[in-house]
């Protein structure tokens, strides 16, 4: 027997299973889950939205978290100091209303130029959507950078002079030794910062944006229920960071993270 199939066995864990094994039960005996039919189609479409919305924030604000990483650990002044204030403004202000200045703040302000108005770019800026992956990017961004301010500050100095020893360029120490060594480092501490990034998306319903959070809180005021569709949420919820979990430990098996 392994030990991953010996710590399932342990009493709490078995005791905790027994509880969501009865939860399971008791909400399909005892609720109303005859809507359930009528909004699967939106339901899978919300969910779509939602990992849309994750993966492509939590992708923008990596490459962004590196160079403000970089600039922390070992830039100048000119560019450390900007960094490190972005990260702090970002990190010590709420989601939530970094979210409404940016959508209810600047986008209220395009409709005031007539150029903007009269523009390509209007049919996106009127919509609440990209204001919704700018504010996720930016918060994924600082938060993640200050983990990569670490992690560069904590590769080994010796390993960066052993690749210019060996007569690379700065340029090559930094793409085949310190970025990888850095990401290596962060990469357990990403995997969280995945998962909040995932739990940070049902906000932007507060700006009309359909995501799944949005979908049930519409069957909440369709149906007048309240347990059986937030239950349902926190479910959906569960299963996608599960999947997040699993995806992260199968990426960590086959990436060295020791140095």
């Amino acid at each position: 027997m392994g030990p991953e199939l010996r710590s399932w066995k342990e009493p709490h864990r078995l005791v905790l299973l027994a509880i969501g094994v009865g939860i399971i039960i008791f909400a399909a005996v005892y609720m109303r889950w005859d809507w359930l039919p009528r909004y699967s189609g939106r339901l899978v479409e919300g969910v779509g939205t939602t990992l849309w919305l994750l993966f492509l924030t939590s992708a923008l604000g990596f490459l962004f978290a590196v160079p403000l990483g970089l600039a922390q650990a070992a830039g100048p002044v000119w560019l450390s100091a900007p960094a490190r204030m972005f990260c702090t403004v970002i990190r010590g202000t709420p989601l939530l209303l970094q979210l409404w200045l940016l959508y209810y703040g600047l986008g209220s302000l395009f409709a005031f130029w007539p150029e903007i108005r009269q523009s390509w770019a209007w049919p996106y800026l009127r919509s609440a959507w990209p204001y919704g992956v700018l504010a996720l990017t930016m918060s994924f961004a600082a938060y993640e950078g200050e983990v990569m301010r670490g992690a560069f500050a904590g590769v080994p100095k010796g390993e960066l002079e052993a690749g210019r020893a060996y007569g690379m360029s700065p340029f090559t120490v930094f793409r085949r030794i310190w970025l990888p060594r850095a990401i290596h480092r962060a990469l357990p501490t990403l995997a969280g910062e995945t998962v909040l990034q995932l739990k940070a998306t049902p906000l932007v319903a507060t700006i009309t944006v359909v995501d799944v959070y949005a979908i049930i809180s519409r069957v909440r005021q369709d149906t007048y229920l309240t347990y059986e569709p937030l239950l349902l949420l926190a479910l959906i919820y569960m299963m996608l960071t599960g999947v997040l979990v699993l995806a992260f430990r199968w990426l960590e098996a086959r990436v060295p993270v020791k140095g």
